[in-house]
């Protein structure tokens, strides 16, 4: 079976207007020039603030799943015909807790959410404190059956917690997304690639990375699949990168590469 993702590797702004804007135009394109079974935008597509805004009008953004941006993205997937995942910050039910989640939505053809993640390992980092802003997930995501096979998910910087993509591989996920905004530095565009890279081969899985473009973040969002081949790559600028997924490919490579039921999960502890 296969299926046609496209990645929506875009820069947000502050005006979540205008990325919807955005969205828009991506979802349109996608069908219409690649026939896009499923879109993946970024980590936080909702808006994107620079350094030394100040924190009350980041967090100001903050919607519930039923607000405004998610009910947008829904009336788009369902325009479309298409499912479309994307990250926002969704508000919390807590009073006495200012931060946000960093939520991951996912929406099928009909405009349905069919799933949703709250990011769990944050990204207090080479300098950087997500904890200060967000507040953490409680559990992780668990896959779902869907027209392309089983999905799995996890944000971002959960790309360096191997436990994390095990987890989606050990309950089923032939696919999964990784919505991210991988922000520039030292070797960081090493990381990046060689931590997607592996996290596929390890799991015999695609993962397909989406990434923020800006001055701030790298794009080059990838897809690599069970045998740790790129097979998709998005260079430094906005661009929608279409890619045709096998998923025969995931059981080929399971067979010649099992590793996967060689684990000898009893030594782990």
């Amino acid at each position: 079976m296969t299926f046609q993702i496209v990645m929506a590797q875009f820069g947000s702004s502050s005006s979540k207007q205008e990325n919807l804007d955005k969205a828009e135009k991506a979802l349109q394109d996608a069908t219409s020039l690649h026939q896009a079974d499923l879109v993946v935008f970024p980590e936080a597509f909702i808006s994107f603030y620079q350094i030394g805004t100040p924190r009350e009008r980041k967090l100001e953004d903050a919607e519930p799943l039923e607000g405004h941006f998610v009910a947008t993205m829904q009336s788009l997937a369902k325009r479309y015909g298409v499912w479309v995942i994307f990250g926002t910050r969704e508000t919390t039910e807590d009073s006495a807790d200012d931060r946000v989640y960093n939520s991951t939505v996912i929406i099928d053809s009909d405009g349905q959410i069919v799933g949703h993640y709250r990011k769990t390992h944050l990204y207090d980092a080479f300098g950087a404190q997500e904890s200060r802003d967000i507040k953490p997930g409680t559990a992780l995501f668990e896959p779902i059956d869907t027209p392309f096979g089983k999905l799995g998910l996890f944000v971002c910087y959960e790309l360096r917690f191997p436990e994390i993509a095990r987890y989606q591989a050990l309950h089923g996920a032939d696919v999964i997304i990784v919505p991210s905004g991988w922000v520039r530095g030292p070797v960081k565009e090493r990381h990046w690639e060689n931590l997607v890279t592996t996290r596929a081969l390890e799991n015999t899985a695609y993962v397909v990375a989406v990434n923020q473009v800006n001055e701030f973040y790298i794009g080059q969002s990838l897809i690599v699949d069970p045998m740790g081949v790129v097979v998709a790559r998005g260079a430094e600028t906005e661009t929608l990168i279409p890619y045709r997924i096998d998923l025969a490919r995931v059981r080929e490579v399971r067979t010649k590469l099992p590793s996967h039921i060689h684990r000898q999960a009893h030594l782990y502890g």
